[in-house]
This record gives structure tokens, C-alpha cells and sequence, in this order.
């Protein structure tokens, strides 16, 4: 149980840094594109950073073979559920609430928390089964 907690805490820690790296990038483009258009940039800018600290310390163990580029798009791929859930509860939010509108990191954090589960589900199960085939040839 003990490795499995420790793995949950680094993901949740990435993510910490996935939640800066979003909102850092959202404040700079929101004023240029508004708060809408400006999360659909800094979404991958976050995915991109998690995807590096993640490969590199909670999942480490767990990279396959195969090259940078292509665990990238893989990890990219997976995180489309999470984060749909992440930009719609972000989006219903930044609609409906004046205050979120006004500062969207608060929509940022709420979405952040519900596409989180979502990720870590998917990771936990997806990549243990990538690694698991490309130690398995």
C-alpha cells in the first residue's frame, strides 16, 4: 500500500506544478484572448510540464522504451478525459460565477481537482499496462 500512497502523493505534487505552470499561462494570455480561449493554451502547457514530472519521478519506473515524442502523445491522448472534465467544470464555472470570472484560478483549481481523478486513474491503469507490453516483448 505503502508505494502506491507515495505514488498518489508525487502525482498529486506534479500536478501542483501543472496547476502553476496552467494558471502562470492563462494570466498571460487572458487579457489578449479572454478567459476562455486563453485556458485552451495553457491546458497543454500544463499537460507538458506534468508529462515531464511525471516520466521523470512519480512514473519513473514505469517509462517505457519507446521514444520521448511518443510517450508525449500517448500521455496527451490520455489526458483528454481528464481534461474535458477539467475545462468543462473551468468553463461552468468562469460562466456562471462572477467571482471565478474575475479570477479564474479559482476555476482553474476547481477543474484541476475534478480532471485529477480522472488522470491519475487513467495513468495508474494505462501506463502500468504500456510498460508492462514493452518489458513483456
Amino acid at each position: 500500500m505503502r508505494p502506491l500512497l507515495r505514488e498518489f502523493l508525487l502525482f498529486g505534487m506534479v500536478g501542483v506544478a501543472g496547476f502553476v505552470a496552467d494558471t502562470a499561462v492563462l494570466y498571460l494570455f487572458r487579457d489578449s484572448v479572454g478567459n476562455y480561449w486563453a485556458r485552451t493554451i495553457s491546458f497543454p502547457c500544463a499537460v507538458f510540464v506534468t508529462w515531464i514530472l511525471n516520466r521523470n519521478l512519480t512514473f519513473r519506473s514505469k517509462s517505457s522504451n519507446k521514444a520521448p515524442w511518443h510517450e508525449f502523445v500517448h500521455y496527451f491522448a490520455m489526458m483528454i478525459a481528464g481534461g474535458a472534465v477539467n475545462y468543462l467544470t473551468y468553463a461552468a464555472l468562469v460562466t456562471w460565477s462572477p467571482t471565478v470570472r474575475q479570477f479564474p484560478v479559482f476555476g482553474v483549481a476547481a477543474g484541476s481537482v475534478a480532471g485529477m481523478f480522472v488522470n491519475y486513474l487513467q495513468l495508474r491503469l494505462g501506463m502500468y499496462k504500456y510498460a508492462k507490453n514493452a518489458i513483456s516483448r
